[in-house]
């Protein structure tokens, strides 16, 4: 299949959109900002009743008559730039696809060539994330503001935290199998701006070992460290040790030098950034890797020297000794959650070695680019701007896109977008669909491509449209199958592909405990594909979060950094006071006081599911980790989810 790297099939087409929008957006963008200058946000208020002179109003006073004069001025040239851009979205394309080609071991071509189908099986890694990248004036009906600036700094903390080194962290205790989050914050630094790894007040009375494996091709290079198999996410014996103590009287670890050139790799770019509050870091903040305080993901690789670090450890080689506590130490992980196969943690960072990321609500086309530019520093293969405009493909008029965007590591192989035809009211503005990509992951030593489904999706948001969001289920069910159909080369006699993975995720706007969304959550879709985070119909696994914030909230100090919120959603009180919560017919307040009446862990609708049905039969794939991700505190007011599926062979399950 071809991919579409430009909106329109030729230059002359382009170029008459381009003098569209350069007549229609300076009266869009004075529009956007009258409007955004009457719908305030809670950090804004909290700014104004903190400005005894009250400038900012003097300055909303000032600037609105010019705003307004400006804004009658455009509109005749906005009037005749929109004919004939509407006219041009007949030959529009329904998605735009970037590849930053990358030569070196870590680009796509080289990673699908690497897993051949056999040995121990391979994992894949999913997020998803719902940005709220709207113009501004919209954006702030959900308490969030400067788009342009979020876009961007969303991109550096998701390239961030997937470019990190996979960290694994086990606990020398008999009595205690986990770590917190806090005990690492204020105990090492990865980098400081010198790049150079230190020490800072902080004690701990346990000793942890660190593994790190899965260390992206990139990361070793720059290391100089000693290269395992990345496909497999490297053996124990590459894996990079360092074992951290303290003293009961609170003195800080030693700090260890690392080596010339030994500064980790963390894909962000050194550029100003925006001046929104949730981009003014403070030294709390473990968004950035370069934070001065990280949570336990965030530490740094280090190397002691030949004469011991902190803690009396001998050099380098001393991890060989250590090799078989740690694996003793995996085991003990495993068991921390007797009632799950696999783990699941609140994680103040996106999971190392992302594979791949679909984002929605990315509406506005200038973010996009911003977020598209940013990412492409981890992913070669983006597709954004999906959705159609105008009256083109759908059954009203579209003022806006799908929202939805994707990024992968591995190459795609073939892509398909449907626009819903049933939204309503103010959702059907926008043109909300469901992206489905085909990619190869790998082949076989018999040139049998390997390769995954994913589709992506947002349903409709009006809460008391239930019969809407499940006929949109079903179109989604059925354009699959129809994609599915249409893009395998296989038959049964003479199979050229392996499916290793058919994975679904998204916004679907319901959650699995609200009593007014039960036509949704015995929805067929459940059957077919299996949610890690629920045991059945209006019951969700004790472990689940919810991923919608309370925005009211988005800005207080308790969770206006990813190691802050992660902090509180990791207790029940917490997650009552800053999560929204399914409505209750229960007299009372506002969603405050409705609170202390229900039960739960908030309403998580962000879904990543997966199916088991038309895969290879001879492998299985199942679930590893379930991560609830909060790098995206203050940016943003929903949760990111990721995913990581194991892919092996059925016979090595006996």
């Amino acid at each position: 299949m071809v991919l579409y790297t430009t909106p329109f099939p030729n230059s002359c087409l382009s170029a008459l959109h381009a003098v569209s929008w350069a007549l229609i957006f300076p009266c869009y963008w004075l529009a956007d900002r009258l409007l955004a200058s009457f719908i305030p946000t809670t950090y804004e208020k909290r700014q104004r009743a903190d400005d005894p002179c009250y400038l900012q109003l003097l300055c909303t006073v000032l600037f609105t008559p010019i705003y307004l004069a400006l804004l009658v001025t455009s509109l005749p040239f906005a009037l005749l730039g929109f004919l004939l851009w509407s006219t041009l979205q007949s030959a529009r394309r329904p998605y735009v696809y970037s590849r930053l080609e990358d030569k070196g071991p870590a680009s796509g071509a080289a990673l699908h060539s690497e897993w051949k189908g056999t040995g121990p099986g391979k994992s894949f890694c999913f997020a998803t994330a719902n940005l709220c990248l709207l113009p501004d004036s919209l954006a702030r009906l959900n308490n969030v503001f400067n788009t342009q600036a979020r876009a961007k700094e969303i991109g550096q903390r998701i390239r961030n935290g997937a470019s990190r080194p996979q960290i694994k962290i086990y606990i020398d205790s008999p009595t205690n199998t986990s770590i917190s989050a806090a005990s690492f914050s204020s105990l090492v630094s990865p980098q400081g701006s010198d790049g150079v790894a230190r020490a800072v007040p902080g004690s701990i009375k346990r000793t942890a070992s660190v593994e790190y494996g899965g260390r992206h091709p990139s990361d070793e290079a720059a290391n100089g460290l000693a290269s395992g198999d990345p496909a497999d996410g490297g053996s124990l014996e590459d894996a990079c040790i360092v074992r951290i103590s303290g003293d009961e009287g609170g003195r800080p670890p030693e700090a260890v030098d690392p080596p010339a050139g030994g500064q980790a790799r963390n894909g962000a770019g050194g550029g100003p950034r925006g001046q929104t509050p949730n981009q003014s870091q403070r030294d709390g903040d473990s968004g950035s890797l370069g934070s001065p305080s990280a949570s336990r993901e965030s530490l740094v690789k280090a190397r002691a020297g030949a004469d011991g670090g902190g803690g009396g450890e001998p050099g380098a080689n001393s991890k060989l000794p250590h090799k078989s506590s740690v694996a003793k130490k995996a085991a003990v992980r495993r068991r921390r959650h007797p009632d799950e196969a696999f783990d699941h943690e609140v994680s103040a960072f996106f999971p190392a070695n992302l594979d791949f990321l679909c984002l929605q609500e990315v509406f506005d086309k200038r973010a996009a680019a911003k977020l598209k530019d940013q990412l492409h520093g981890y992913f070669e293969y983006i597709l954004y701007d999906v959705g159609v405009y105008g009256c083109h493909g759908c059954c009203s008029f579209k003022c806006l896109n799908s929202g939805l965007f994707f990024a992968s590591r591995y190459p795609i192989m073939d892509v398909a977008y449907h626009c819903y035809p049933n939204g309503r009211s103010s959702d059907s503005l926008a043109s909300k669909g469901a992206l489905y990509l085909k990619v190869q992951v790998g082949n076989t030593p018999h040139d049998q491509r390997i390769v995954g489904y994913i589709s992506c999706t947002h349903l409709h948001a009006l809460p008391e449209d239930s019969d809407i969001r499940c006929e949109q289920l079903n179109m989604l069910q059925d354009w699959l199958a129809d994609f599915r159909k249409s893009t395998s080369s296989s038959s049964a006699a003479n199979p050229e592909e392996l499916v290793a993975f058919d994975v679904v995720c998204g916004d679907f706007n319901f959650d699995n405990c609200s009593s007014d969304d039960k036509l949704e959550q015995q929805h067929s879709l459940f059957t077919r594909y299996k949610d890690p985070c629920r045991l059945g119909p209006g019951e969700e696994k004790p472990w689940a979060v919810g991923t919608l914030l309370d925005k009211d909230g988005l800005y207080d100090e308790e969770v206006c950094t990813p190691d802050n919120l992660q902090k509180v959603l990791e207790s029940e009180e917490g997650r009552r006071e800053y999560l929204a919560f399914p409505s209750s017919k229960s007299p009372g307040g506002g969603q405050k006081g409705r609170k202390e009446l229900l039960k739960g862990n908030g309403r998580r609708i962000d879904y990543m599911l997966h199916g088991e049905e038309g895969l290879c039969p001879d492998w299985k794939a199942e679930v590893e980790e379930i991560s609830f991700i909060t790098q995206l505190s203050g940016l943003t007011d929903h949760l990111p989810v990721a995913m990581r599926l194991m892919v092996s062979a059925a016979e090595e399950e006996a």
